[in-house]
């Protein structure tokens, strides 16, 4: 017996030895050059780069992983505890490794020959996540078991699971479980239900096979063990166990939650992140603060997408967008895939005609539901020919809809559906605050799915008349005043070289004789601004007009530009005007306000030039070195530190000292060219805009020829906002589809939204200005003893003669021998 004994001691002394053996073998091997696990407490997670408005609303998220890091204690405990209880039952209380599932897997290794049981615990798994690779090796399993016990030296528990619960992989594209609650439900972490957290902790086994979207019944399944699996554990009684099994699970695909739609803003802010931070920008977790307002941006994306619709339905129904053949047989599930080329742009819901008589038709729309449209929600169809000439209203509603048509559908307000169609026009909206150029509300088309081009910094067109503003500052800094008579009457270029001649016109056609600069102004007279640029001459007139941040180069070297031939982007009108709106500073747009690490803390900041009236001025710069679209495409940001990162020692940075723009224009020729557009307001050519019922609105159409393009450009001290309406082919929009027509009303319904709570507030008259009687027919100022004069603004020292006899002025020289002047 006591050989026995001896045997045995001797036996287990070896196996000692021999274990001891192994295991420094393996240390020897496997474990001397181990990572720093240290590393872990500066890790940076792959975090997507999220673009945020001036508010705080998410505007776009942009990166390959979704990931929305979440502290431990922020975690509900009963997501923790459904982890534990599906991965690692015993985690709080092994030392990294679990021995008893380690023996587990070994026993089932020797009996059955499967690696399948791996025995890991968390902490193996984030060993295995951050240090190692995926294969199935015994050399990864055993770095893995010494990576995790030098782990869970070194972190506690919960720190331990933090990582474990951000970093990981769930399905989709989500890494984290922030993520994950997100793609899946739409929430945030702690508004998840007990069965919804069992479902995420379901997911790491197979995340990309087993998820209650790629494959719910399996997913189901996994839930269900999880949950069985927190009872036996005793971390949920049996009431909340019956009561979770008992919920559905409604998981289903969402996307980034984003709470203000601005597309094109949004990729704006990529390109610009991606230049200042490079590929890091997608994966460092920065968030790009923007000028946007929330409210504003809604009511941007509402009014182009109204007063586009609103075009459109002008011209008439051009008819459905596809055809298909239906089967007497078919139903849903073949209607369902006709429509599958079709998604919904702009809220406009695809939808295929099953049935069509003479009072009603049966629509299925692409989300399932069907509609019914009679013919009042079609009355508007009528048959398009062509931009001028369209058919006569429908009388039944098959005269409009066929089975078979594939049609958009809009839903109004009181939940009727009405027959809509993607409009073919385009059309842009910027808005800016003048006194500093921060763009508050960017639209650049339709629909951003339906075209990315951004027409308000892409887009170069014809600004017309409302270009007309720029010409009359020009005219007023070279003697002019509001009263000046100009000759309204037919002029005649001939040009040898080109063997044409050009013969200008008005918009009407007719010819009104002197005309005071503020009626030429109010009534947009063409003639009278192309005698008044050839009076002033093109050299002091572009001269006074770079001033406004054009460059010499984008304006006409002749008497076109007084029609508004240049080509320019919306954006620049907006930056042009705001030098009106803000007393006479050229100000720069912009679009970020500043960039943020991972951590919260600003490694950008942009630098704008303030509007003030009594600061010191900087100079102003080159007008070629201030074009629209790289100021909107590359805006101009202060990197105090370029060196800083997210690192605890990095130094916060602070906010640029306030800088102020220069003044290229008096306060004085401001507030003259800004009283002659709030006449344009109050009685011209915009003077649809009273209905908003404000006295402090100013702003000018425009229209090129053949009705190509049309602008309105408006505002008060606040905002200053530019609209454009055309196609991006340059085709006419149509007869009478002028700037009043076809921008301002989108113009006026943004707005109303925008000033709503702003109030009415004319600006001051500045110092410098006086008012005076004149006599309208002459310009002049009234005699004592005149009658009919009428009251008119100017700029101290630079008033017109007192009136003396009733004759008029005419700079021109024109007479009635020589009613047509010939050059």
């Amino acid at each position: 017996m006591k050989k026995l004994v001896k045997w045995f001691l001797r036996l287990g002394v070896l196996g000692l030895v021999l274990a001891g053996g192994a295991l420094f073998t393996a240390w020897y091997l496997y474990a001397r050059d181990l990572p720093d696990v240290e590393t872990l407490r500066d890790v940076q997670l792959q975090v997507p780069l999220r673009v945020l408005s001036a508010d705080g609303q998410l505007i776009s998220v942009f990166g390959e992983k979704r990931r929305i890091p979440v502290a431990v204690e922020d975690m509900p405990e009963q997501l923790k505890l459904a982890f534990i209880a599906g991965e690692d039952a015993r985690f709080y209380e092994h030392p990294g490794v679990d021995y008893q599932g380690l023996t587990r897997a070994v026993i089932t290794l020797a009996t059955t020959g499967e690696k399948s049981v791996g025995g890991s615990t968390i902490t193996q798994m984030l060993a295995r996540n951050f240090f190692l690779t995926l294969d199935k090796t015994y050399e990864r399993k055993i770095r893995e078991i010494f990576l995790a016990l030098k782990i869970e030296r070194s972190f506690s528990k919960d720190e331990i699971l933090e990582l474990f619960l951000n970093k990981i992989l769930l399905g989709h594209r989500a890494y984290g479980v922030g993520a994950a609650a997100e793609v899946y439900y739409g929430r945030r972490v702690e508004d998840l239900t007990l069965a919804q957290c069992a479902m995420i902790a379901a997911l790491p086994k197979a995340p990309s096979r087993i998820n209650p979207i790629t494959s719910p019944e399996r997913a189901l399944e996994r839930r269900d063990y999880v949950l069985s699996r927190m009872r036996e554990l005793g971390h949920i009684d049996e009431a909340a166990y019956r009561q979770a099994l008992a919920e559905p699970d409604n998981a289903f695909y969402h996307g980034a939650s984003i709470e203000v739609s601005a597309p094109y803003v949004a990729e704006m802010a990529r390109v610009s992140a991606l230049a200042e931070l490079g590929n890091a920008a997608y994966t460092g977790g920065y968030v790009v603060h923007t000028t946007i307002d929330g409210r504003l941006q809604t009511a941007a994306n509402d009014a182009v997408r109204d007063g586009l619709e609103a075009y459109d339905r002008r011209h008439g129904y051009r008819g459905p967008e596809a055809q298909l053949d239906l089967a007497a047989n078919d139903g849903p599930e073949q209607w369902q895939a006709g429509l599958a080329p079709y998604r919904p742009l702009a809220g406009l819901m695809p939808g295929l005609v099953t049935e069509a008589d003479e009072s009603l038709a049966l629509v299925y729309l692409k989300d399932g539901q069907t509609a019914a449209l009679n013919l009042e929600q079609v009355a508007w169809a009528k048959k398009f020919i062509s931009r001028n000439r369209w058919g006569t209203a429908p009388e039944a509603v098959n005269e409009v809809l066929a089975p078979g048509d594939v049609i958009r559908l809009r839903r109004s307000e009181e939940g009727v559906w009405q027959l809509s169609q993607l409009p073919d026009v385009e059309g842009a909206l910027v808005s800016v605050s003048p006194q500093d150029g921060a763009i508050r509300a960017l639209v650049g088309g339709y629909d951003y799915a339906r075209s990315k081009y951004n027409r308000i910094t892409q887009s170069r067109r014809q600004p017309g008349s409302s270009f007309k503003p720029f010409l009359y500052s020009a005219a007023l800094e070279n003697g002019y005043t509001t009263a000046t008579l100009i000759n309204d009457a037919p002029i005649v270029f001939e040009d040898t070289e080109l063997e044409r001649t050009w013969k200008p016109q008005n918009f009407s056609e007719k010819f009104f004789g002197p005309t005071r600069m503020r009626e030429a102004m109010v009534n947009s007279r063409n003639l009278v601004s192309i005698r008044m640029l050839r009076d002033v001459g093109l050299a002091a007139t572009v001269d006074h007009i770079t001033r406004f941040g054009f460059a010499e180069e984008e304006l006409p070297a002749n008497l076109s530009m007084a029609l508004g031939t240049a080509t320019l982007h919306p954006l620049a009108m907006a930056r042009g005007y705001s030098v009106f709106a803000n007393g006479g500073h050229l100000v720069e747009p912009y679009f970020i306000s500043r960039i943020d690490d991972a951590s919260g803390n600003p490694v950008y900041f942009a630098d704008p030039a303030l509007s003030c009236d009594d600061c010191m001025e900087e100079e102003p710069a080159d007008a070629g070195e201030t074009d629209a679209a790289f100021v909107a495409t590359e805006p101009s940001y202060r990197r105090l530190n370029p060196e800083a990162t997210a690192s605890d020692s990095a130094p916060v940075l602070e906010p640029p000292p306030a800088r102020y723009a220069p003044r290229v224009i008096s306060e004085q020729n401001a507030y003259l060219v800004r009283s002659m557009m709030n006449d344009v307001v109050k009685r011209g050519t915009a003077r649809k805009a009273m209905e908003l019922g404000r006295t402090d609105l100013a702003g000018k159409t425009g229209t090129t020829n053949d009705q190509v393009d049309a602008w309105f450009s408006g505002y008060n001290s606040d905002l200053v906002t530019s609209v454009w309406v055309g196609f991006d082919d340059q085709e006419e929009l149509g007869r009478n589809e002028v700037g009043g027509r076809a921008a301002l009303p989108i113009w006026m319904q943004f707005m109303a939204q925008a000033l709503q709570d702003q109030p009415d507030a004319p600006p001051d008259v500045p110092a410098g200005i006086v008012q005076a009687r004149i006599n309208p027919e002459t310009g002049l100022l009234a005699a004592l003893d005149a009658r009919g004069g009428i009251m008119e603004v100017f700029e101290a020292g630079h008033m017109p003669d007192m009136e003396t006899s009733t004759g008029g002025v005419d700079r021109d020289g024109a007479s009635e021998e020589n009613p047509y002047d010939i050059y």
